[in-house]
Parts: structure tokens; sequence; C-alpha cells
């Protein structure tokens, strides 16, 4: 499964502009845009000499701080473009196209040590991220994993139709962000951890 052509297109034509475009946008929708990748890496407790795989790697800004850790980077991106500006950013970096709605690729490893995703998962209905999280925690982690996601994430309803009102001038129809309160009892019942 191929996410819509309009929304490849999007990051496709984006590759060459968004980490200009992160750092001159300090609102809505990458404010803090550092720290959570900084708290994403850090929540995932990596080690050296553990396999990681950045998950929607994008241009490489968490591949490149994972290679910091002695480890061993895995990224993968559904855009071509923007895998191109990791290749580029990340030279000693292993990078495969993959859609993570799609089967998993013959050129990525089985398992990994830990899987990181920054600002990724907001692309998905709350169903599918679900699944897919349980599907990479029981079948891509090695016993003892990790796995740390950082996104774009609303503690309620309120707050989310809040920050709608705000920022509709900016406001991307298609992207389905965290909810706490519906979302984290979902993952429980499938005894997943949230912390």
């Amino acid at each position: 499964m191929m996410p819509p052509s309009d929304r490849m297109d999007l990051f496709d034509r984006w590759a060459t502009t968004y980490e200009r475009d992160i750092v001159r946008q300090q609102s809505y929708p990458f404010a803090g845009y550092d720290d959570v990748i900084a708290a994403t890496i850090a929540s995932a407790r990596i080690a050296p000499g553990h396999r990681v795989l950045d998950l929607g790697t994008g241009t490489g800004n968490v591949a490149a701080q994972l290679l910091a850790s002695d480890c061993e980077v895995w990224g993968c991106d559904f855009s071509e473009e923007m895998l191109r500006q990791a290749r580029l950013k990340v030279p000693q970096g292993r990078f495969a196209r993959f859609d993570l709605r799609g089967s998993w690729p013959a050129q990525l490893p089985h398992r990994f040590d830990r899987i990181v995703s920054t600002y990724v998962f907001h692309e998905l209905h709350d169903d599918e991220k679900i699944r897919l999280l349980a599907d990479l925690i029981r079948r891509r982690l090695t016993p003892g994993g990790r796995l740390a996601v950082g996104d774009i994430a609303f503690p309620d309803d309120r707050a989310l139709s809040a920050c709608r009102r705000e920022y509709r001038a900016k406001w991307d129809a298609e992207e389905f962000y965290w909810v706490a309160h519906r979302i984290v009892p979902r993952l429980e019942a499938e005894r997943l951890t949230v912390a």
C-alpha cells in the first residue's frame, strides 16, 4: 500500500526546502521541533552497538544524531526525494524506500534493538497507528527493544480544536494528530506501555 500520490508528491517537492522551512516556522506545527527530536532519542535509550530504525527518516535529521551514539542506523521513508536528502546528509547511514503501511522491504533487517519515529504517525488514522505500533513492537523489535515516537499530539479534543481554530490557515485536514484521551486507552488495551 502506498500513500495517495498527492501526499507523496507533497513530500517529494518539500524535500529540498524542508529543513529551511522548519527553522523558519517556530509555531505550529514545528514549534519545539528540536526538543521533540531530542526527547524522542532520549526516550529510546540508545546504546553503542544497537541496531536502530529511523522510521520516516525524512531528510535524515534524526539519523544524523543517532550515528553520534555509535550505533547501526537504518532510515526509511516513502519519499525518494527525502531519502536523497538524507543520503547526502548522512552518507554513512543505510536507507530504504518504504511505506510503513506496506510490506516489510527485503533490504531492511527483520529486527531492531530500537525504533524511533518523529513527525510521521500523524499521517495515519488512529486504527492504522495502533495496528502499526503493535506490529512493530511484536514483530520488529528484539526482546527488550524499545520504540519511541515523537509527534504532534494533544491531551484532548478541546485542545485539538483550539489549535485548529488558531492555525486554520496552516491546518492540514489530511493529518490525524494524536489525541491522548482517545488513543492511550486503545494502546493500553493492546497491552502496549505508554510512557
